[in-house]
């Protein structure tokens, strides 16, 4: 199955801020990223998106700009949890609650967040679910958390090694899986 991980560009957070699952815009203007976005995408293709709107926003582009098979959205491709932390500035977050995080984001969940592990899992039940039996290209438009771990599920690479996969804003990802 020809998969294309699409990350969202570049938001109005300001840097510096941890907004996983807050629903923040994107930063304009964008048409000319996602006019490039679209050149590397096939035109018929099944779309699936994160619900959040720095994610939505380009799908819908996308499905309106290509002969797209069929568009949904699916709440396991939002980004990481960060719970207590969500619109905090990083460098405010306590180092008691920080530091241990850090040294093992795979097994310890943020307060009232989530866990690399958990999200890894919500992941890997969608693909399951939703990509199995797909007779179509799929494009999934998505943040840098579900990107990596769909590419630690691909190439089997150990959950605390997910960094090494680098996302960039706008970033067009082809895999097979």
């Amino acid at each position: 199955m020809e998969i294309y991980l699409v990350r969202h560009t570049e938001t109005i957070c300001e840097k510096g801020i941890c907004y996983g699952q807050s629903d923040v815009d994107i930063a304009a203007p964008f048409d000319e990223i996602f006019n490039r976005i679209i050149s590397e995408l096939p035109s018929q293709a099944v779309i699936v998106s994160s619900p959040l709107k720095r994610c939505s926003i380009l799908a819908k582009h996308i499905q309106k700009n290509t002969n797209a098979v069929s568009y949904q959205e699916d709440d396991r491709l939002k980004e990481m949890n960060f719970g207590d932390w969500e619109l905090k500035p990083w460098d405010e977050i306590p180092p008691e609650e920080l530091n241990p995080w850090m040294d093992d984001f795979v097994n310890i969940p943020v307060s009232n967040g989530e866990s690399f592990t958990e999200l890894h899992s919500r992941v890997g039940g969608f693909l399951a679910e939703q990509i199995s039996d797909l007779k179509h290209p799929v494009i999934i438009v998505a943040h840098a958390g579900i990107i990596r771990s769909i590419l630690c599920h691909q190439t089997s690479l150990p959950l605390k090694e997910a960094f090494q996969n680098k996302v960039d804003f706008g970033e067009v990802i082809r895999i097979e899986l």
